[in-house]
This record gives structure tokens, C-alpha cells and sequence, in this order.
């Protein structure tokens, strides 16, 4: 006989689905704070490690690290895949964690950070001195934050003019300490794409 859900079986569903935000669902936000150690135990066998962040209100799964693991404990699989994001993407996490890092910085009238596609896509054309198609640079960002919408790093704001709130899990995702070396990557690979394109002859 299958036994009754637990109390906490909605969020702890939602965990697996992916963040839990304190604004997107209050219900769920306190559901989970009541429940901090039963979900951080049942998750724990799982090999996943419950962090809530309460300053950011929101919460989520973590992976164990092979070196936070007992030696003795079973070897138990991994349930997040790690999925190589490729140069768009990962180009596109940098922009947007550093658009959240100076929100945080400078902006005390907002209570999201929101930013325009069109001003993403100026800062994204940077990075594609070789392109001159516009139409076909906004097609590409659009597909990046398409990709970051689904792993929730990113949700639309408004569709006309469309922008984006960018969510507090890439921080995450993408500390500051990998911030300026993943930046200083991309622009040594735009000046490498640069170098290698061919030089006009007059």
C-alpha cells in the first residue's frame, strides 16, 4: 500500500521541478520554511543537498561534490546532469549575472532586475564584431534566453517591448569568483575571431 504524501511533498516536488522563489508562490515559501529539516533528510539520502537562501528568498537543489560525501557512504548516481552550455549560452549567463551583480550594486528603487532585450542585444552584438545582421544576432539572443528561461535563470517580463527578469539563481550558478574569468574567456575569444576574420583588400 503506497503511503500518504507528506506535508511538505508539494514543495519538495517543486525542487526537483527547480527553484523555489518566495515571490512566486508565498504558500509554498512557508510550507517550505516549516519544513526545513524533513525535506533537507529526505533529499539528503537522495545525495542532494537542500540550500535555502533566505536574504534571496529562494531555495533549491544542489549535487553533493565527491568530497562532501562520507567515504563510506553508497555511491548513489547523479540526478543533475551537468550539460556543457556552449559559447552562446554561456555568454549570455555572463551578461545577465553581470546585469544582477550591478542591480545589486546601484538599483535601490527597483525590486526586480529587468532589462530590456533590446539592451541585451546591444551588449551581445559586442561580442559578434564579424556579424552585421541584426535580425539574425536578436534570433540567436532570443534562443540563448530561451535557453535560460528554461533552466529558470531568466523569465519574461513583458512581451512588447519584450524584456527579462533576470532570477537569482544564476548567482548561484555563476558566483562572482568564475564572473571575471568566464568574461575575460569570451573576450579573448572575440579578439581571436577578430584576428582570424579576413581583412578587406582595396
Amino acid at each position: 500500500m503506497i503511503p500518504p504524501p507528506a506535508d511538505w511533498s508539494p514543495v519538495a516536488v517543486r525542487l526537483l521541478q527547480g527553484v523555489v522563489y518566495h515571490d512566486d508562490n508565498l504558500e509554498l515559501w512557508e510550507q517550505l520554511l516549516e519544513n526545513v529539516s524533513p525535506i533537507t533528510e529526505y533529499f539528503g539520502k537522495l545525495g542532494l543537498l537542500l540550500v535555502v537562501d533566505e536574504p534571496d528568498a529562494m531555495a533549491y537543489l544542489r549535487q553533493l561534490d565527491e568530497e562532501e560525501i562520507q567515504p563510506d557512504f553508497p555511491a548513489v548516481p547523479r540526478l543533475f546532469r551537468r550539460t556543457p552550455l556552449g559559447y552562446e549560452a554561456t555568454l549570455l549567463c555572463v551578461l545577465l549575472r553581470d546585469e544582477l551583480r550591478q542591480y545589486e550594486e546601484e538599483d535601490v528603487q527597483n525590486e526586480r532586475c529587468v532589462i530590456t532585450q533590446s539592451d541585451l542585444l546591444a551588449l551581445w552584438e559586442a561580442f559578434f564584431p564579424d556579424q552585421t545582421d541584426s535580425v539574425r544576432l536578436n534570433r540567436s539572443l532570443t534562443a540563448a534566453l530561451r535557453k535560460m528561461e528554461d533552466l529558470k535563470f531568466v523569465r519574461q517580463f513583458e512581451k512588447e517591448p519584450p524584456s527579462w527578469e533576470v532570477r537569482r539563481i544564476i548567482k548561484a550558478r555563476l558566483p562572482l569568483s568564475d564572473l571575471e574569468r568566464l568574461r575575460l574567456s569570451l573576450v579573448s575569444a572575440v579578439g581571436k575571431r577578430t584576428d582570424d576574420s579576413p581583412s578587406e583588400e582595396t
